[in-house]
């Protein structure tokens, strides 16, 4: 499916981008994979990491429409993984949010339609599933502007396609690092409520379920991976057994607990193996679904809390020592 294509990441320096170079260098042939990003210095510490010709590197941000332009000439595939993520930054700066993470959106979808990509991926996340902050919001925004993009395409040869997925274990913004540095003070570890539940899914597992939905996509769908819960206290004590934890409060634009999929979600929505697949709402879009896909039972919604998958304690330790998080 990679194979000898042109593929773009915009915000390729982040955790995602830098594992889904790598892995696709070691197990595809693409033509070449270029790396779209507005910081230079990231750039050139991701140059040192990999010793590849056919890794590019193109400086520009999403908020500009014509570098986007330059950028996309001769791609084929296109990963959206820039965005503004941080919940309080974009609750304080909340415009800065709406202009990379909505218009910068939409300067992507303008632009790859341009340049005749085949197919775009746009990286979503469970705060857009009936969102209570900034950066849930304008992510539902985004994931509705990819969607409703298939529909401008017409006979133009590009689709566009967004995978919703929950906390990524290994990723700059997890609480991991901060955990892990904290313990080894001998510190506290800061819990904002000991109820609090999240999704998991390790950054390995994010890259190929991405590249598993370029396969399956025609051009609409919203996929959402099928991946276990695990509750705060139980990550601090998998990384370090018998902290002490501080109890400091729900931060604002922070939920209890996550969502993936509402009630109302489920109208138009299918389970197919290791995911579930949303379907466009317009009743004039007939999308195709994959062989298999089956229509989930009326009033479905999957939340961190009601998941049928957990990790414990000694199952989060393994998954942590498994990405050479903890020893």
């Amino acid at each position: 499916m990679l194979d000898g294509k042109s593929i773009l990441i915009t915000g390729g320096t982040g955790s995602f981008g830098k594992a889904f170079v790598k892995k696709v260098l070691r197990d595809h042939k693409p033509h070449k994979i270029i790396v779209y990003s507005r910081d230079e210095f990231k750039q050139y510490q991701m140059q040192q990491m990999f010793a590849s010709d056919r890794l590019r590197f193109f400086i520009g941000d999403v908020r500009d429409e014509k570098r986007l332009y330059r950028a996309l000439t001769g791609v084929d595939y296109v990963i959206h993984a820039a965005a503004m993520k941080q919940v309080p930054a974009s609750e304080y700066n909340p415009f800065e949010a709406v202009q990379t993470n909505i218009m910068g959106a939409q300067n992507l979808i303008t632009a790859s339609l341009e340049a005749g990509v085949q197919k775009v991926v746009a990286l979503s996340t469970d705060k857009a599933c009936n969102p209570v902050n900034l950066y849930g919001a304008t992510k539902l925004c985004s994931d509705k502007l990819f969607i409703a993009a298939n529909a401008y395409s017409g006979k133009l040869v590009t689709r566009f396609s967004v995978v919703r997925y929950g906390n990524v274990l290994g990723s700059r913004g997890s609480v991991v690092p901060l955990y892990r540095e904290l313990a080894a003070k001998g510190e506290d570890l800061p819990v904002t409520d000991e109820r609090m539940t999240r999704f998991w899914i390790t950054l390995p597992q994010a890259v190929q379920f991405v590249i598993d939905s370029f396969n399956l996509m025609n051009g609409g769908e919203l996929f959402i991976p099928k991946i276990p819960s695990m509750r705060i206290t139980d990550l601090a004590e998998a990384i370090a057994p018998g902290c002490r934890i501080k109890k400091i409060g729900i931060r604002p634009g922070e939920k209890l607990h996550e969502m993936m999929i509402s009630r109302d979600d489920s109208r138009h929505l299918f389970e197919l193996g290791d995911r579930y697949i949303k379907m466009p709402d317009f009743p004039f879009w007939k999308v195709v679904l994959p062989e298999g896909a089956i229509p989930v039972i009326d009033g479905f919604e999957y939340a961190s809390d009601t998941n049928t998958q957990w990790l414990d304690v000694e199952q989060l330790k393994n998954v942590l020592q498994q990405e050479g998080v903890v020893e």
